[in-house]
């Protein structure tokens, strides 16, 4: 099986059909994928990723370099500085809860040039309603308290966080995680199980999902799935969907590890009822 296409399924790289269990990799399956590894079992070349893009550059650039395609052939832009460009936020185009459409309405932005951005070699989406409204320390902040705002995070989070396992500042301020959750991931820093990027074989794949849902929604807590394109199996175009927990905790959204032992992807074969970016 060459590199170059790990497998071919209808069409479509065995690597595409599983992005959304990629997307699930560390924070919503289990850390224990990295940190239950033997360190025996890694190098530290695999922990610094080898082959993977620099992210150093340009860190404090702004705008853009010419946009490219992703494995769909759709257009994704590539921001100057690494962790992104927000766009301008319009807080009158976001929902309201007496809203008809307030769970089922796209952000605005997103299907417009600069709102889906390869961001460490992902692709995640910026809208100009909900966020994310700024940069901290190379983090994207700042989404609106709204369904919306809640479905970007989520795949902002897991995204950068799968493109980036070591990005420690990602995991400990925007990932709900328990003290004892933080001391298991430093320690399986301290051992170099963990890729501080991805190399670009792994990173192509995290590509926009087609659309999410908003299962559940209250002011603290969201449930949002989001549906990656998958394969056409018997003439039948299928889509991984995740489920993420996000939880709103002072003043943002941020992602919560679910405790469910029941899978959190599954494959649907039709997007009625979910919500295209």
């Amino acid at each position: 099986m060459s590199e170059k296409e790990p497998s071919e399924r209808g069409g479509v790289s065995f690597g595409v059909i599983a992005s959304a269990a990629v997307v699930a990799l560390i924070v919503v399956v289990g850390a224990v994928v990295y940190f239950g590894r033997d360190s025996s079992h890694s190098s530290p070349s695999a922990a610094k990723g080898d082959g993977a893009p620099s992210t150093s550059v340009n860190a404090n650039a702004t705008g853009f370099a010419a946009p490219e395609v992703d494995l769909f052939g759709r257009r994704v832009d590539i921001p100057n500085n690494p962790a992104g460009q927000p766009l301008p936020q319009d807080p009158t185009k976001q929902k309201k809860s007496t809203d008809n459409d307030w769970l089922t309405a796209a952000p605005a932005g997103t299907a417009d040039p600069h709102g889906w951005q390869r961001v460490f070699g992902a692709s995640v989406p910026f809208s100009t309603s909900d966020g994310p409204a700024r940069l901290e320390d190379g983090l994207a902040v700042g989404y609106s308290h709204t369904p919306q705002g809640a479905a970007i995070a989520a795949a902002q989070i897991t995204y950068r966080l799968n493109a980036r396992p070591a990005d420690r500042e990602l995991y400990v301020r925007q990932v709900r995680v328990s003290a004892q959750e933080v001391s298991l991931y430093d320690q399986a820093l301290a051992d170099q199980r963990l890729p501080k990027q991805q190399p670009e074989k792994v990173t192509r794949y995290l590509v926009a999902p087609d659309a999410f849902q908003i299962e559940n929604y209250a002011d603290d807590m969201a449930i949002v799935r989001l549906a990656a394109r998958g394969p056409i199996v018997d003439n039948r175009q299928l889509w991984a969907a995740v489920r993420l927990i996000m939880v709103w905790d002072a003043g943002d959204w941020r992602l919560k590890p679910s405790e469910s032992k029941v899978p959190q992807t599954d494959y649907v074969d039709s997007l009625a009822g979910w919500t295209k970016w």
